[in-house]
């Protein structure tokens, strides 16, 4: 494998400036996760060296993220806090991952539309700030959004007032750190040391205590366990919220740095992190958006950046044992809580009401089944309205264009004929690709916008490419109306594609023609109406003239 040491000093630059913003937060999403600070770390250390490693964004920094964490806090109480079951469930995520990247789903995984994403990354920023409140205040909430939110009138009826001194001052600090120190040392790190110094100081507030330091174990994944549906389930969650995540934050670093990913290798690279990461004791992660701007701001370009951070937060991770078990819990939710805000899409809510109605519903919707149902069924019920909505949408533009030409429309020869016609032949042009979505009203369209007392229909198929078997079907109908009413069939312009997909139809109406074009269609409906006319003696011998029979 090579490694481009064109850009060294820069990538060793970001890479020592990410893994001091990653410190702080590591800690915090491995509390938040119910698996401890050091899981946190070890997810950290091991998903960013091994997604750098084997990824295909060279400027991205993969970690523990909010999104992911509000999956293991939940797969956390729905599994009674047992390590090892979640582990499986983070290595079975990193498996399911790396299948996505061989399968190449990487590039489906981006059509996920915005206020799908919207909706989930707002959820999912609430859910965080919900699940921080109560040990903002100095509590023990439990975990889950419902029972976090009704714990909160029992936190503000006994509150800690050094802990909830020591959050807002997180807060503060974190929010006016100027941006100029911020290149030096992060504002989360400046507010995590100085928490930790004033609570030793001062006392009062709960903190971490003891917790273990030094290399990581071993934990293998558990294959017998009578609870495999429920970490089967939560490991698609992770390996879909997480592919989403990191290929959202690899177009962000693509804008950046002026470059294009490879997104199926991305995946692949977050599968092996997050494989290796569970196999070591870490929580599941994916590239996170903050950290990886930090890195491309510090100089940070290739591959060494992100492994780089790894190694800085390992050696960190070695003696850090004994000094973080001071840390205050009010500190990290603060920090935490300053996360959530900022994952909430206040973009796109600041003028959502400018914006098209079912867009502010959707995101609505999704925002709400994130914070109170689950994550997938969100993502999954925006995907499927929003694509059901968008098919709807293109339908009715082939509706509403659909309409008979008249008399003078189209080219001049064209126009000329439909003049000869005299209104006795209906023209339909249809647009666009047609499918299920304009099936249903196609033939009723058709049928009540068909001049009275037309002899013969053409239904011209030049400007569509392809057809589904509903949209068929409903030519089917088209053609059975016509042909019981005593008018004539003409179908032009249909591709080989059209016409494999139309072969049933038209092997069962021998009567129907086909023709290649507008032109010729009408010169066969005005023999048909006419056929006595000398006008044209070779309309007969036409080479784009054919009976479907032939």
């Amino acid at each position: 494998m090579k490694f481009d040491l064109s850009n060294l000093r820069g990538d060793l630059a970001g890479g020592l400036t990410a893994g001091i913003v990653a410190l702080p937060l590591a800690l915090a999403f491995g509390v938040a996760s119910g698996l401890g600070p050091m899981a946190g770390l070890y997810g950290a250390i091991v998903l960013g060296f091994f997604a750098s490693l084997f990824g295909g964004t060279p400027s991205q920094i993969s970690g523990p993220t909010g999104p992911m964490v509000v999956v293991m806090a939940g797969l956390f109480a729905s599994l009674s806090g047992d390590a090892t079951l979640i582990l499986t469930a983070v290595m079975l995520a990193g498996v399911i991952q790396i299948a996505f990247g061989v399968l190449g789903l990487g590039q489906y995984i981006r059509l996920v539309p915005y206020p799908v994403i919207s909706g989930f990354m707002t959820g999912i920023g609430t859910i965080i700030i919900i699940l921080q409140m109560g040990r903002m205040v100095g509590g023990e909430p439990p975990s889950g959004t419902i029972a976090a939110i009704g714990y909160l009138p029992t936190a503000l009826g006994s509150i800690n007032w050094m802990a909830l001194a020591l959050g807002a001052g997180t807060l503060a600090i974190v929010y006016t750190w100027p941006a100029k120190f911020g290149k030096i040392i992060p504002g989360p790190l400046v507010a995590l040391i100085i928490g930790t110094v004033v609570s030793l100081i001062v006392g009062g507030a709960p903190v971490l205590g003891d917790i273990p330091s030094g290399l990581p174990t071993l934990h293998l994944p558990v294959l017998n366990s009578d609870q495999w549906v429920l970490i089967v389930e939560a490991a698609i969650i992770l390996a879909v919220l997480g592919a989403i995540d990191s290929l959202l934050t690899s177009l962000v670093a693509d804008n950046m740095t002026r470059t294009r990913h490879e997104s199926n290798r991305e995946l692949v690279g977050q599968g092996i992190g997050n494989t290796f990461a569970g196999l070591l004791g870490g929580i599941g992660g994916a590239g996170a958006t903050m950290r990886t701007v930090v890195n491309i701001r510090s100089g940070g370009q290739t591959k060494i950046s992100g492994m780089t951070h790894s190694l800085v937060l390992l050696a960190i991770v070695l003696g850090l044992g004994p000094m973080a078990s001071n840390i205050p819990h009010a500190v990290l939710a603060g920090i935490l809580v300053k996360v959530g805000l900022d994952i909430i899409d206040w973009r796109y809510l600041k003028r959502a009401h400018k914006g098209p109605r079912w867009d502010l519903i959707l995101m609505v919707l999704v925002l709400g089944l994130t914070v109170f149902v689950d994550l997938i069924t969100a993502v999954a019920a925006g995907v499927v309205l929003a694509a059901l909505a968008f098919v709807r949408e293109v339908a009715q533009l082939q509706i509403n264009e659909l309409k008979p030409a008249m008399a003078g429309e189209g080219t001049p020869e064209e126009a000329e004929l439909l003049k000869q016609a005299k209104g006795r032949v209906s023209l339909f042009s249809f647009g666009g690709p047609m499918s299920f979505g304009a099936a249903a009203d196609l033939g009723h369209h058709v049928r009540e916008r068909a001049p009275k007392g037309s002899q013969v229909l053409i239904l011209d198929f030049s400007r569509v490419p392809k057809i589904d078997v509903s949209a068929a079907m409903a030519v089917e109908t088209i053609a059975t109306d016509a042909l019981g009413s005593g008018r004539s069939l003409v179908i032009s312009g249909a591709n080989d594609d059209i016409k494999e997909v139309l072969k049933g139809l038209l092997s069962e109406y021998q009567e129907i023609t086909l023709a290649d074009n507008q032109i010729s269609a009408l010169k066969k409906a005005l023999k048909e109406i006419n056929p006595s006319s000398n006008d044209d003696d070779n309309l007969a011998d036409d080479p784009a003239l054919r009976p479907a029979s032939t």
